[in-house]
């Protein structure tokens, strides 16, 4: 078959499709150009990750797709239920990247609570002529050991994210309406045990949590998780970290938690209007900011790029 990995594909993931004899194409085609791209070439299949969107018209445009893959978890970019009726394939690679999620949002954790993302704006251009006043300002950070990290959201990443925060010595709680248990396995020392993490209503983990995660995917309605209502929930000085969409934390109630105080601090690595973000957001000072890069690691890409090739394969 020939495909098109438009968002790009991992080595080891592009092999597997060459040695299963696909023809494969890797260089990135612009939304408008797709589907003379997919005609000309007679694409029987796209991946995408995050930038490329999949919807309606494409997929009526394109008859001959047989399928389209999705490098990561969400598939809020595609239009899934549609090209499924079309007799589309759509898959995605939901365990694949859990790890490097949740290994992202402990270093946003860690960053908010000792103001590293402060110090590093301030270094460069204050640390010769003024360090003591930074380290003065900066020196009255905070430990995660013995905090309550509130996971909204309890799949595969926030059970990912729970078993690092125990093992950082963290109380975790959940919210999530779809599971039926708390359960998370923490290996330590080759030794593994099961901690049952308490499941909360979302009003509980908001109000009991020093620092809350969002691992949700987007809503169908559109709407935000976290909006003004939830976020005068939280405790005054907590944090909020948003590693799921854009859309899932309101960014307009979200700075006026900032501005006001009531919020100590919060990092995104995902932004409403991506790939440009606001500008306000981007430069706010009480903001750890990352572009989008949770799954972005070279062990998660090379699972992502092998499970999209094996899932292929399962087509065949």
């Amino acid at each position: 078959m020939n495909i098109l990995a438009n968002d790009g594909i991992s080595p080891s993931g592009a092999q597997a499709l060459l040695d299963a004899g696909h023809h494969l194409h890797t260089s990135f085609v612009e939304a408008d150009q797709l589907e003379a791209f997919i005609h000309e070439h007679d694409i029987h299949g796209i991946l995408v990750r995050s930038a490329t969107q999949v919807r309606q018209p494409l997929i009526d445009a394109c008859p001959g797709l047989k399928f389209i893959g999705r490098g990561g978890v969400g598939m809020d970019n595609i239009d899934v239920e549609y090209a499924r009726n079309k007799g589309i394939a759509v898959f995605n690679t939901p365990a694949s990247s859990s790890q490097s999620v949740a290994e992202l949002v402990m270093g946003h954790l860690f960053t908010l609570a000792r103001f590293l993302h402060h110090s590093n704006r301030a270094m460069p251009t204050d640390g010769q002529t003024g360090f003591k006043a930074l380290k003065k300002a900066y020196g009255k950070g905070t430990e995660l050991r013995g905090k309550t990290l509130g996971i909204v959201g309890f799949g595969r990443i926030g059970r990912s994210l729970a078993s690092y925060a125990l093992g950082c010595g963290m109380d975790v709680v959940a919210h999530d309406p779809f599971v039926e248990h708390g359960n998370v396995s923490l290996t330590i020392g080759g030794q593994t045990l099961e901690v049952d993490c308490p499941l909360l209503s979302l009003q509980d983990l908001l109000a009991q949590s020093d620092m809350v995660s969002i691992h949700v995917p987007a809503q169908a309605d559109g709407s935000a998780v976290i909006g003004s209502g939830e976020l005068a929930k939280m405790k005054r000085g907590a944090f909020l970290v948003n590693a799921a969409r854009g859309g899932s934390v309101d960014e307009d109630a979200l700075m006026a938690a900032l501005d006001s105080g009531h919020l100590a601090g919060a990092a995104l690595d995902v932004f409403v209007g991506e790939p440009s973000p606001r500008a306000d957001v981007t430069t706010h000072a009480q903001l750890s900011l990352t572009p989008h890069i949770g799954a972005a690691t070279e062990e998660a890409q090379d699972r992502i790029g092998l499970e999209l090739a094996a899932q292929i394969e399962a087509l065949s």
